[in-house]
């Protein structure tokens, strides 16, 4: 019995070891893009809208990885981009996008009702959703609801250009090939 627990325990350490070397790849990459965005200046119109390019990373992981690998990259890269390219204030309207955005995606995910599209297009809304409810409690107001359909329609725009890219780089870059990485 010796044997096999060794030799299961040195499995499941190169499997964790492979598991986290990608996640830390994916954080990276979903960096790199961000910061790329961060320098381009694309003018949508609308003060403080993005499209959030780099939540593509973040959608594959969820679809290739799964929800708690999705959950950490997501946190490393707002927690990393935050304090390397913006501040305190840019970390909190993150996080409060990112968490409801996350939580919504993964119920439509696991509901089995919305395609990868869908549940991008539900993150994208929801994140814009969360930031706006933050911006009000920071600000004290409750006036910044008419920014709301904005949002929503910007939400819809860029989760489903985040969607349909989403689709076509898990295409190129199937879960089968991460477990064969594993």
């Amino acid at each position: 019995y010796g044997n096999i627990d060794i030799e299961r325990g040195l499995f499941m350490m190169k499997h964790n070891t492979h598991r986290l070397a990608l996640m830390g790849l994916l954080t990276a990459l979903g960096l790199i893009i961000g910061y790329i965005e961060f320098l381009i200046p694309i003018p949508l119109g609308i003060p403080g809208v993005k499209p959030g390019f780099s939540n593509i990373v973040i959608v594959w992981a969820l679809y290739s990885l799964g929800p708690w690998e999705a959950l950490m990259i997501n946190g490393m890269r707002i927690f990393l981009s935050g304090f390397l390219f913006g501040n305190f204030s840019m970390i909190l309207y993150s996080l409060a996008g990112a968490a409801v955005s996350f939580l919504c995606m993964c119920l439509a995910k696991k509901s089995g009702l919305f395609s990868m599209t869908g549940v991008s297009m539900i993150g994208g809304v929801m994140h814009n959703m969360g930031q706006l409810l933050v911006a009000m409690a920071v600000l004290e107001t409750v006036s910044l609801v008419y920014y709301g359909p904005v949002l929503l329609a910007a939400g819809v725009i860029t989760g489903l250009l985040i969607g349909i890219v989403t689709g076509e780089v898990k295409k190129r870059i199937p879960a089968a090939l991460v477990k064969k990485i594993e």
